[in-house]
């Protein structure tokens, strides 16, 4: 059994783990030149030949804000639609969950001076915290982001067994509101 996190991004962050947690595949995908739709296709058929029947999934929802909203869009979609047509289920992450799954909240400072992080700064604070909390380093964000994800499967398929999980507070929040969106 893998579990399995997928970043989409304009490149997609894609881990494997195995049932011990341990990384088998964490790869940057970039799809087929710099024109869409064979950049988009490219990068769809790059995710669906990555996975395996039996993989347990967890996808990042749709970004909340994004200059190229119409790749964003058709890229999701068309991850979804490959995996409804090869009837893999799978979990869907909102994109705030994956930072708070590793305790990055978005803000740096003391109370009555935060700052809030953005941009290079907010990816560089989820990268530490992920090498702090799980040792995992990679160059990438869009990896490093699919490698939470692939952790945030494991504990949803974990709790949906057992019914009981054992992880930090803020990692349980995360995993009750994936859970309760699973009917």
């Amino acid at each position: 059994m893998r579990f399995v996190g997928i970043d989409p991004s304009t490149k997609i962050g894609f881990v494997a783990l195995d049932e011990h947690g341990e990384v088998l595949r964490a790869k940057e995908l970039t799809g087929v030149g710099s024109e869409d739709p064979k950049r988009m296709v490219t990068l769809i058929n790059e995710v669906v030949a990555h996975l395996k029947p039996g993989d347990v999934i967890c996808i990042e929802g749709f970004p909340y804000d994004t200059q190229k909203a119409m790749f964003a869009g058709g890229l999701h979609h068309g991850i979804r639609n490959e995996l409804y047509k090869r009837k893999l289920p799978y979990y869907e992450v909102a994109p705030n969950a994956v930072k708070k799954f590793v305790n990055v909240t978005g803000w740096v400072g003391e109370k009555g001076s935060k700052k809030r992080l953005t941009g290079k700064d907010k990816k560089k604070a989820v990268m530490a915290a992920v090498e702090n909390h799980f040792g995992f380093v990679h160059k990438s964000d869009n990896v490093v982001d699919a490698f939470i994800i692939a952790k945030i499967s494991a504990l949803c398929f974990l709790a949906q067994e057992t019914g009981a999980v054992k992880a930090p507070s803020h990692q349980l929040e995360v995993i009750k509101t994936i859970l309760e969106g699973v009917k």
